[in-house]
C-alpha cells in the first residue's frame, strides 16, 4: 500500500525549532485532520509531508521511498497541495488557475481534455461562474474555491496513482455551505481510495469529516487516533486553553466553547 510517512521529522528556521520528532503515517482511503493552537506547527508539518520544507532531522517516505528522491513531476502525480496562502503573479483567469493542476499531465492530455477536466472541478466547487474572470478581482472565498478546484483536478487526473490530497486550512474564507462542500469533496476522494490530510481549526468539521485526528502543540505531536476518542472535551479544553464541551443529538456531535480560560493547560 502506498503510505505517506513522517519519521522523526524536525524542521528548523535558523536556531528556532518549528516541529520536532514527529512521526505519523497515512494510508490511502483515510481522512486525517490536524488541529492545534495557532503557531503550533500544523502548516509546517503539512509542508514537510508535501516535500516543500527542508528537514533538519528525520525523513518523509512516500511508498517507502524518501520524498527527496522523487522527481518533481512524479511527485505531482502522487500528491496535490493546497497551501494556506496561494500567490498568483499573473493575471490568470479562474479556468487557467484550475488548469494549473494538470501541468504534470500535459504530455498525455489535450488542451480540450485539460479544459474539460478543469471546468468539471470548478463546477464541483461552485466556481464555474468565475472561469473567465481575472483571479485578481475575485473575493477571498471565490479564490479559495478556484484553488480547491486546482488540487481536486490534479487528484482526479490520474486516480490510479492513489494520490494524497494535502489541504492547509481549506475552508478558510468560505461560508458555511461551501465549507461543507469543500470537505465533502475531499471526503468523496477518500471514498475513491485517496488519502486526505487537512489542517483544520473547526472542531465540528474535524468531527464530521475526519477518520483520525492529530493534535500538534508547541511543534510536537501530542495525540493521534480515531476522531471520536481524540476529540475529547477535557483534552481539547487543555489544548486550546478555553472550556470546550461536546453536545450530541440525533447522532451528530457538536463542540461549543462558552469562553473563559483553562488554568491547567499542559
Amino acid at each position: 500500500m502506498s503510505s505517506l510517512q513522517a519519521i522523526g521529522v524536525e524542521v528548523r528556521v535558523r536556531s528556532k525549532i518549528l516541529i520536532q520528532d514527529i512521526s505519523l503515517d497515512m494510508k490511502p482511503g483515510e481522512f486525517l485532520a490536524v488541529i492545534g493552537p495557532n503557531g503550533a506547527g500544523k502548516s509546517t508539518l503539512l509542508g514537510a509531508l508535501a516535500g516543500d520544507r527542508p528537514l533538519a532531522a528525520g525523513e518523509v517516505l512516500l511508498a517507502g521511498r524518501p520524498l527527496v528522491q522523487w522527481r518533481k513531476t512524479d511527485l505531482a502525480h502522487r500528491r496535490a497541495v493546497l497551501p494556506q496562502h496561494s500567490t498568483v503573479a499573473f493575471d490568470f483567469t479562474g479556468l487557467q488557475i484550475a488548469s494549473l493542476g494538470l501541468l504534470a499531465h500535459r504530455n498525455r492530455l489535450s488542451d480540450r481534455q485539460i479544459g474539460a477536466l478543469a471546468e468539471q472541478a470548478l463546477a464541483e466547487t461552485e466556481a464555474l461562474a468565475f472561469a473567465n474572470r481575472p483571479y485578481a478581482v475575485l473575493s477571498g472565498g471565490e479564490r479559495q474555491r478556484i484553488q480547491l478546484a486546482r488540487v481536486l483536478v490534479q487528484c482526479d487526473a490520474d486516480p490510479d496513482r492513489l494520490p494524497y490530497l494535502l489541504l492547509d486550512e481549506p475552508i478558510a474564507g468560505l461560508d458555511l455551505a461551501h465549507q461543507h462542500s469543500a470537505l465533502a469533496s475531499a471526503r468523496r476522494r477518500v471514498g475513491r481510495g485517496l488519502g486526505v490530510l487537512a489542517v483544520l481549526h473547526d472542531l465540528n468539521m474535524a468531527a464530521r469529516y475526519a477518520d483520525r485526528v492529530a493534535i500538534i502543540e508547541n511543534g510536537r505531536l501530542t495525540a493521534l487516533g480515531p476522531a471520536r476518542s481524540i476529540l475529547d472535551p477535557d483534552r481539547l479544553s487543555a489544548v486550546f486553553a478555553t472550556p470546550i464541551v461536546r453536545l450530541e443529538a440525533a447522532g451528530a456531535v457538536a463542540f461549543l466553547s462558552p469562553g473563559g480560560n483553562v488554568s491547567t493547560r499542559t
